[in-house]
């Protein structure tokens, strides 16, 4: 049924998150919330909330969340590094366009600060894949 709520409800945290059992089938049909574990994807850890024993559907469940988080994470992180590319164009045009004065001097020694140790990074890693003859 398209109205139908899922077994399982993700409350995403930092690290993972709380996991609870969604039951509508009470006489209120009110929505319940049981809370039946926390997952920290970080770590890989499943923690049973107080005395409640996960089944093996239960976990099942939980360690595919997991993976479909982790997966999602990464995504993540590498689309924000894209924009970052991006901003950093968008910053360079608007130094060499629009900026004054006053505007570059509050954000230059930062920025050249910030891009020398990226571009630190980035040499010694792009050496690293050389000498090893992955580039």
């Amino acid at each position: 049924m398209a109205g139908e709520l899922p077994e399982f409800y993700f409350r995403v945290r930092e690290n993972g998150a709380t996991v609870f059992r969604v039951d509508t089938e009470n006489r209120q049909r009110r929505i319940d919330m049981s809370e039946i574990a926390v997952v920290n994807v970080k770590n890989g850890q499943i923690k049973p909330h107080g005395e409640h024993e996960l089944t093996p559907d239960e976990m099942e469940v939980i360690q595919d969340w997991m993976n479909e988080r982790i997966a999602v994470m990464e995504t993540r992180a590498i689309d924000d590094i894209y924009r970052a590319v991006d901003y950093l164009n968008l910053t360079t045009h608007w130094a060499q366009t629009r900026a004054d004065e006053e505007q570059l001097e509050d954000v230059t020694d930062g920025l050249l600060l910030a891009m020398h140790d990226l571009r630190t990074v980035l040499v010694r890693k792009k050496a690293d894949r050389l000498l090893k003859g992955d580039g």
